[in-house]
């Protein structure tokens, strides 16, 4: 009960001044439910705030130091210890990606803006024999925007088909066999490679790849972004020119780290085209 006592009432001048805030931006914290004020006179309207309350209010600060959002900033606010910093770290991964994102953006439209200079310096190139492949498949048309949830989900049901035949075999690969982009939807084939022996036994739709030499670059979990995704493919095809190489058959994006997991920056896929 002592300790309510002695803890003191500030003005809102005098607490803004403590906490680095401003009076206006106290008042709409306030309105916003995140710092309401201990007391309002009820004939002058003036506000007044506990002392104890500077904490939360520098917390505030920091947390609006970081841009965070006032409806993010209101969870960690409501959030015990562990669990705030926990919302802390979830955001910051979030900002990191989206900055690793955007960062990837600009270096793809300062090599469109410059007419491609230097798209073969950023993007290694290599080659591999792929082997024939026993596939199970989903296909279907899909824009830009569809693309990063139905591939994953495609994916995964895929994943929990190809059970009834021993797993997966090797890193699930999608097909573009039509141009995507904001005038072309594909169509888009996901394939999720199974033990060859089960050939004769399939229930679910699926297909044989055929072997093949390809061209490929590896990117990151920032650059499989659309649109700077199609950097890595017009690197793999301007190679492909530059070496006197025939593309025999559709590009295709090879997944081999778990998506989930990975971070901005860890390579994630292959962009790969088949050559001859």
């Amino acid at each position: 009960m002592g300790d309510v006592e002695d803890d003191e009432l500030l003005a809102i001048g005098a607490f803004a001044r403590r906490a680095r805030l401003s009076p206006k931006a106290l008042r709409l914290y306030d309105r916003q439910g995140l710092l309401p004020p201990d007391r309002v006179d009820p004939v002058t309207g003036y506000r007044y705030y506990r002392e104890s309350r500077l904490a939360a209010a520098r917390l505030i600060v920091r947390l609006r130091g970081l841009d965070m959002p006032l409806t993010t900033v209101a969870e960690v606010l409501a959030a015990p210890g562990p669990e705030a910093a926990g919302l802390v770290a979830a955001y910051w991964e979030s900002v990191e990606h989206r900055v690793a994102a955007q960062r990837e953006l600009a270096a793809h439209l300062r090599i469109r803006l410059s007419g491609g200079e230097g798209r073969l310096d950023m993007y290694g190139i290599e080659q591999r024999e792929v082997p024939e492949q026993l596939v199970l498949t989903e296909q279907r048309h899909a824009g830009p925007e569809d693309l990063p949830v139905w591939i994953p989900q495609a994916c995964d049901r895929l994943a929990e088909a190809a059970k009834a035949y021993g797993g997966v075999a090797a890193a699930p690969f999608v097909v573009y066999h039509g141009e995507v982009n904001e005038d072309s939807d594909g169509p888009v084939e996901v394939c999720v490679p199974i033990d060859p022996a089960h050939a004769g036994s399939v229930a679910h739709a699926h297909r044989t790849e055929p072997a093949h030499r390809e061209a490929y670059t590896t990117i990151s979990k920032a650059q499989v972004a659309y649109p700077q995704i199609l950097s890595a493919y017009d690197a793999v095809f301007e190679w492909a020119h530059a070496e006197g190489r025939t593309v025999v058959s559709s590009p295709r994006e090879v997944y081999f780290a778990d998506w989930a997991t990975a971070a901005a920056g860890d390579p994630v896929c292959d962009i790969a085209v088949p050559v001859a």
